[in-house]
């Protein structure tokens, strides 16, 4: 086993940007909003699963079903940019089950945290990092996750109405960004 903290810090950050807990704040505050329960734990460990299993049989398992990488990642973006376009217009086109009110496993921990790019990226540093220093990089963030979904109701408290609808309006032209660049790149 040779880890390397360097490399660690590098994948930890990385993953960071892509995941974007930040950015996705948003989105995780306007569920809520709509009374859609958001469980921390719950939506880290689905998360985490995804991440770990996709880091080890994500190519065999999207060949298996006769999917490519690209096509996965023009899919989550596509999931992506309607997110996007109802952070921006304030209209819902996700319509939740009236008998399912959480949101922990879809759409906060896939596709909004393990997500096409976060998947793909993970794929692609198997062939650069070390298999644990990638591990604990994805439960490094995982922690970070938790903190943050953890603490969206102060973060809400302080922001206040107007600063939320703000920052909700902005990081949604973000995400559409994102979503465009994630299907460019891949188209």
């Amino acid at each position: 086993m040779n880890i390397k903290i360097d490399e660690i810090i590098t994948i930890t950050l990385t993953l960071f940007a892509i995941i974007d807990i930040l950015g996705s704040l948003p989105v995780i505050i306007s569920l809520k909003q709509k009374n859609i329960t958001v469980e921390p734990f719950k939506t880290v460990i689905v998360a985490g699963i995804l991440m770990i299993g996709f880091l080890f049989v994500g190519e065999k398992l999207l060949g298996f079903v006769g999917l490519d990488v690209q096509s996965f990642a023009i899919a989550g973006s596509i999931v992506i940019f309607i997110i996007a376009l109802e952070m921006i217009l304030g209209i819902n086109f996700f319509k939740q089950d009236p008998n399912n009110s959480s949101g922990s496993i879809v759409p906060i921990a896939f596709p909004i945290l393990a997500g096409s790019g976060t998947l793909t990226t993970l794929m692609s540093m198997r062939s650069v990092y070390n298999t644990y220093s990638i591990i604990i990089a994805i439960m490094l963030n995982l922690v970070m996750i938790y903190i943050m979904l953890h603490t969206t109701d102060f973060i809400e408290r302080q922001l206040g109405k107007n600063g939320m609808l703000i920052i909700r309006k902005f990081f949604g032209v973000i995400l559409l960004a994102i979503a465009v660049k994630v299907f460019k790149t891949n188209f």
